[in-house]
């Protein structure tokens, strides 16, 4: 649990060596003591990497049930995380303008119409993009079968595509790497105009040495044939061109919007390359991410807009408060909570609330005390 609260904090640490402890919050951690970075790594070290792929598939079945997913559209996308490991790696740029540096390659899935996110994973030298990203499928899978997955140019490869196109499940629209025979398929087609500037055309392709065939749907923006600019498409669905296109890549930018939003939640740095221990840290930040994604539906306008970081300046870190313990329930005063955010009226008297919802009221990693909240 501390490590679920420094991910939402957008902390890298709030351990023993560098932090005061006061009146007990420590044990709202789950613990009696704030460990430190010897013990949270000897701890996330000690679990395997599919303990943690587990977890992320149990949270996001729940995260389904609590509606935080539609299921119709999922976005992928190859996210690449700074990193500070010591060992010998690829120096990559993240940006084309900025210096090379060491870089974690990461692979996330979200619902592009919630923007919340169903799972992650991390290419090693023993996974490339295709390999990783089929794993992230299987992890989708139970959320979302029949969705349209929207994916990014590196995905343009002929092994995902083909799985994908086998297994049934999924349909796919991802941009078309430029290559000779994709610019030569671009400028032999009939294209249709839609609206000034902008006509669609379709054409059948298939991979070099390969049979199967696929839907290539380019797109022409320009009006005269000194300004046209191309732009294609393999798509296995059987929607039209024009609602693959216009409507519904478009919703890819919600993947752009969760890192940059949601990012500084542990998304966005990587201090070991070891696979277990990156993988139990994010599958923790990601159930960071879902609980302050509750919080932030109950919270009023502009608290709620706030990214991960704002909110975590402007809430969770600037309340005073005190603890103690009443009967079977440990009790958070909490001071000066701004009154707007609304808080009292969704965690005081915690416990009969939870019991209202048919939840257990009982906290296992409070040694199963009750957790109730005062607000003065």
């Amino acid at each position: 649990m501390q490590l679920v609260n420094e991910a939402a904090l957008c902390s890298n640490r709030i351990r023993r060596s560098n932090y005061i402890t006061h009146q007990g919050f420590e044990l709202l951690n789950g613990l009696g003591f704030l460990v430190t970075d010897k013990q949270a790594h000897d701890l996330l070290n000690r679990h395997t990497v599919s303990e943690a792929q587990s977890l992320q598939e149990a949270l996001a079945a729940m995260r389904m049930n609590h509606g935080h997913y539609r299921g119709r559209l999922v976005a992928i996308d190859p996210h690449r995380i700074v990193s500070t490991s010591q060992r010998v790696m690829p120096m990559k740029r993240k940006q084309p303008q900025e210096p090379s540096r060491k870089m974690v390659q990461t692979f996330f899935a979200l619902d592009a119409q919630t923007g919340q996110p169903i799972g992650c994973g991390i290419g090693s030298p023993g996974a490339n993009t295709a390999q990783a990203t089929m794993g992230l499928l299987k992890m989708v899978g139970p959320v979302s079968k029949d969705a349209l997955v929207l994916a990014d140019k590196e995905h343009f490869t002929e092994r995902l595509i083909r799985s994908i196109a086998h297994n049934g499940d999924f349909e796919l629209l991802v941009p078309a790497v430029s290559t000779a025979r994709v610019r030569a398929a671009e400028r032999s087609q009939t294209y249709l105009r839609e609206w000034a500037g902008y006509a669609v055309a379709e054409t059948r392709f298939n991979f070099a040495g390969r049979k199967e065939k696929y839907r290539l749907i380019s797109q022409r923006e320009g009006e005269t044939a000194a300004s046209y600019r191309y732009k294609s498409f393999l798509a296995i669905s059987e929607k039209s061109a024009t609602e693959l296109l216009t409507e519904m890549y478009r919703e890819r930018w919600a993947i752009e919007d969760f890192f940059n939003f949601d990012g500084a939640m542990g998304f966005d740095r990587a201090s070991t390359f070891n696979l277990n221990i990156r993988y139990g840290k994010m599958s923790l930040a990601l159930l960071a991410q879902a609980a302050t994604h509750d919080l932030r539906k109950r919270l009023p306008k502009p608290y709620s807009r706030w990214n991960a970081t704002h909110l975590a300046d402007a809430v969770f870190t600037k309340m005073d408060g005190d603890i103690r313990v009443k009967d079977d329930a440990i009790v958070v005063t909490c001071y000066n909570a701004p009154q707007e955010l609304g808080l009292q009226n969704n965690y005081q008297g915690l416990p009969a609330k939870l019991m209202s919802e048919g939840i257990n009221p009982k906290m296992p990693w409070l040694y199963d005390y009750k957790l109730d909240f005062r607000f003065k």
